[in-house]
């Protein structure tokens, strides 16, 4: 039995220790904002933050986050980071088909919270492992800048 605290409430999941904690958050739990990509943690879809650091959940035992802060894509937007992101999102018209795109605000997230003004070189080292099929790689940048452009 894991003790996890997803998104601030606390989880009892009856799993083994090993099972990676996608699969906890989305089968057990039932939040599906978080999508499966690769399994191999190299296309950033199941990015999530533990204590507020962009993590691969597709590969992280759930063993591994016992006693940390867990936020998925559906709470992100209680953080002053998620709310910008979010709606620089939707000012850019980010989205084609949405798929990676939870993966990408939760890597963004994460990089306007550590460097509010973020330059290129931060862009593409925080989301360099985040893959968009659709190829909407300007727009996210836009997105990025505008964000903390509009301040967080």
């Amino acid at each position: 039995m894991a003790t996890l605290n997803i998104n601030g409430t606390t989880h009892q999941v009856d799993a083994p220790d090993d099972m990676p904690l996608l699969w906890a958050i989305r089968d057990i739990i039932g939040l599906t904002g978080t999508k499966f990509g690769c399994g191999i943690a190299q296309c950033g879809a199941c990015t999530i933050h533990v204590d507020g650091q962009a993590t691969r959940s597709c590969v992280l035992p759930i063993s591994a986050v016992s006693g940390k802060k867990i936020t998925t894509i559906e709470a992100v937007g209680e953080t002053a980071a998620g709310q910008s992101i979010q709606k620089a999102w939707l000012d850019q018209e980010v989205m084609q088909c949405g798929y990676c795109q939870s993966g990408q605000i939760m890597s963004a997230c994460a990089l306007l919270s550590q460097h509010p003004q973020p330059n290129d070189a931060q862009i593409d080292a925080a989301m360099s492992g985040n893959i968009c099929r659709c190829g909407t790689y300007p727009r996210i940048r836009a997105a990025i800048k505008l964000a903390a452009k509009e301040g967080v």
